[in-house]
Order: structure tokens, then sequence, then C-alpha cells
């Protein structure tokens, strides 16, 4: 099968990209991250249905932001890992600890090329 074969027919399956944003001051940034890898990193990639995760880092003066990106093949497999609202974001004990703001909701986006 060729190069061309594979990617397209990888591609002709959906897929659901979840997003969710957070930021913490700058100062917690390494730790956040660290914490954010042994719970929703950790979660995600243990629920069936999960393609994958991507977490994402940028530091603008005294906050880091972290955008967190979830693959799945379907809203159902996001219902497993989120419960029934897969538009709400899903929080652990101590993200309060290190988040600024709790955002209530995330996105969902149909994955059109990878």
């Amino acid at each position: 099968m060729s190069a061309r074969s594979k990617s397209s027919t990888r591609s002709d399956r959906p897929l659901v990209a979840r997003l969710w944003h957070g930021a913490t001051p700058a100062a917690q940034g390494d730790a956040y991250a660290a914490y954010l890898q042994q719970t929703g990193v950790k979660d995600c990639r243990a629920t069936p249905g999960n393609h994958g995760v991507q977490v994402l880092r940028r530091t603008v003066g005294d906050e880091t932001h972290f955008l967190f990106i979830s693959f799945w093949e379907s809203l159902d497999a996001i219902r497993a890992f989120a419960g029934d609202d897969v538009d709400q974001a899903r929080y652990y004990p101590e993200d309060r600890k290190y988040l600024l703001a709790l955002e209530p909701t995330v996105s969902h986006y149909e994955v059109l090329e990878r």
C-alpha cells in the first residue's frame, strides 16, 4: 500500500478533537504541566476511543497558558471520559490550586486533516 493510500484510509475515519484551555501563574507552569500529565493526559489515554493527546504551553508575561487537545473516535467515547455533558470541562481536585480560573466549557471540532 502506498503512503498516499495509507493516509487516505486513515483520514476516512472521522475524529473529534476536544480542546480545553487553562492558565496558571507562570511560576506554577512547570508544576501544573507535571500535574496535568498525571491526571488529564493519563486518564484520556486510558479511555477507550481516545486517539491521542497533545498539550501545548505558552508563557506570556506572568501567565502560562495550556491548550489540551485530545482526539476521539466519537462523542460517545468522549462521554466515557467527560460524562454526559461533553461540553463541560472536566477538572481534578488540585486544579483550583494551580489555575487562575476554571473555564466551564470545552470546544469540539471535527478533524478534517491529519
